[in-house]
């Protein structure tokens, strides 16, 4: 049996992984100052760590896995092994921004337009890449939080990580550029990637995780149809590879199920009604693995 050490994120993005990894199969209990959280699993060591620390202490060994951003690998530089790609955030499953953004009021129009100027930011790395970049010298010093209080009167302009930009909006700012769009990451020690044991407990947590991930945006529709109508219901579904279909007891019907996006529903059940399908069913996944 391998044990991996699993860093993660404490603060933001803390609650949407503890609900992903619960919907991937993994019961995760925190508590309110403990940085070791209890995980149902005897293979799995937790431990809770700011996102912005977890890809150097993955890099040294010091955990063999964990969740983050990918900003925050970039930031530090590390050199980790990136298993899987999990597209969710503390507000939804989409990736995350950091943007560069000015008081509504300032003159400043573009990244060249902060040539001499002061910018305030937590990812001081990123936002000096970026202006290198761009040809721009400008002084980049780290913030330690509030950032978006900062301009006008400490600095010219930040560079913040955004969801929605409601924060930036409610302190009068607005976006000039994006400097990167980031998502979350499982991210591994390249050592304990190289262990066989490890590596495999790792990818299963990425399928896992991944699966969860799908099944946030599909449902499973199951309906019935009479067989003379079973061309023109299949022609409007859509499926992962293509819609299951059994007969019935009655000869004249059969039964039919899909996986599709939760989404398209609403447009599909009377689409679908319309063609003759009857006994619709909705029902909501727990898990998509392709």
């Amino acid at each position: 049996m391998s044990t991996i050490v699993l860093g993660l994120p404490k603060g933001s993005l803390q609650e949407a992984t503890v609900a992903l990894l619960k919907k991937a199969g993994w019961a995760v209990k925190t508590g309110s100052r403990s940085y070791v959280p209890s995980v149902d699993d005897p293979e799995i060591q937790a431990r809770l760590i700011r996102a912005q620390e977890i890809s150097r202490y993955v890099e040294h060994g010091m955990l063999d896995a964990g969740i983050t951003g990918q900003d925050w690998v970039e930031e530090n530089g590390s050199d980790v092994v990136e298993v899987a790609d999990l597209i969710y955030a503390k507000q939804g499953l989409k990736p995350v921004r950091w943007v560069l953004a000015v008081p509504n009021d300032s003159p400043i129009q573009s990244v060249r337009d902060l040539e001499g100027k002061r910018i305030a930011t937590e990812a001081v790395g990123l936002t000096r890449r970026y202006l290198e970049q761009n040809g721009v010298n400008a002084a980049v010093e780290f913030s330690w939080g509030a950032t978006e209080v900062k301009a006008p009167e400490l600095v010219d302009a930040i560079v913040e990580i955004t969801e929605t930009g409601s924060s930036l909006r409610a302190n009068n700012l607005r976006i000039v550029e994006t400097v990167m769009a980031s998502t979350t990451k499982l991210i591994a020690n390249r050592a304990a990637w190289a262990d066989a044991g490890k590596q495999a407990k790792i990818q299963n947590l990425a399928l896992l995780l991944t699966g969860a991930l799908l099944a946030e945006t599909r449902v499973l529709l199951k309906l019935n149809a009479r067989a003379a109508d079973q061309a023109r219901v299949l022609a409007l579904l859509p499926a992962l590879h293509a819609p299951t279909v059994n007969a019935l007891s009655d000869s004249d019907w059969c039964s039919i199920e899909t996986v599709v996006e939760e989404s398209a529903v609403r447009e599909l059940i009377p689409r679908l009604k319309a063609c003759g399908a009857e006994g619709l069913i909705e029902i909501a996944l727990n898990k998509v693995v392709p």
